[in-house]
């Protein structure tokens, strides 16, 4: 079975993010696979263990991905293929859809993973535009996921309920979190993460030029939001509490 895995290299929303000139500032800040990547890899990685086959993680971004890459590797995957566009003065969700196609076009696919959204985009666009650029179907925000022959069958999360869908392979899902628990990288994984094939592709071994993936959205402005100011505590008897918290709402929340 061929799986592949797409990832994205993410900043870690856990630590402090700062802006520089309309820009998050990279300097210093923690990169980490996109969280609901971390599901899609380790789903990939169980079909694997079941079903046999071998997964390879595929990314579009710079050299810096490379440790993003080797992490997953480390985890169990058998190779990774970086897609260096450091050279790409702009991209969105349909640049990097393209791009993704173009280097899959002409692979044998069983079942394509990636994450439900990325943290720092949040757009949910990648995976869909692929499969359908690929003309597969596609069954997005999956909680499990089962193989028996050439059939799927996925439970989706719907808005708090979940429904089940049956499939047949080629297929690319999106993983939803609670649909396993990522391992993480033993020291064995590591040292084996060092040996096994990271390639590295640019635009044109995929015989693509700038033109073709040019953005269709464009950025206008970056911004963190406004700093929460101190909370209030009220006191005194209840009936008073009640008064002033109707100000308070009236007068400076402006929310009645």
């Amino acid at each position: 079975m061929n799986i592949y895995v797409l990832l994205k290299r993410t900043f870690d929303t856990e630590e402090k993010i700062s802006l520089l000139n309309g820009k998050i500032n990279e300097e210093g800040a923690e990169f980490i696979i996109n969280p609901y990547d971390d599901y899609a890899v380790e789903e990939a990685l169980n079909v694997r263990e079941s079903h046999g086959g071998e997964v390879t993680v595929v990314t579009v971004g710079n050299e810096e991905a490379e440790k993003q890459l080797r992490t997953a590797l480390a985890m169990g995957a058998d190779q990774a293929i970086l897609i260096n566009v450091e050279d790409l003065e702009d991209g969105d969700p349909y640049t990097t859809a393209k791009i993704i196609s173009k280097y899959l076009k002409d692979k044998e696919v069983d079942l394509i993973f990636t994450g439900n959204v990325t943290i720092d985009g949040g757009s949910g666009q990648v995976g869909p535009r692929v499969a359908d650029i690929l003309n597969i179907p596609y069954i997005t925000t999956i909680t499990n996921l089962d193989i028996s022959g050439a059939q799927v069958t996925v439970i989706r999360d719907v808005e708090g309920d979940s429904e089940t869908i049956q499939s047949t392979m080629p297929l690319l899902v999106t993983a939803q979190q609670g649909l396993n628990e990522p391992r993480y990288p033993s020291l064995p994984g590591i040292m084996k993460a060092k040996k096994k094939p990271l390639v590295e592709l640019e635009l044109d071994d995929l015989n693509l030029d700038e033109d073709e993936v040019e953005a269709k959205t464009k950025t206008i402005e970056v911004f963190l939001p406004p700093k929460k100011e101190a909370g209030k505590v009220l006191s005194g008897d209840l009936k008073d509490q009640v008064s002033e918290l109707i100000q308070l709402l009236r007068n400076e929340a402006k929310v009645i």
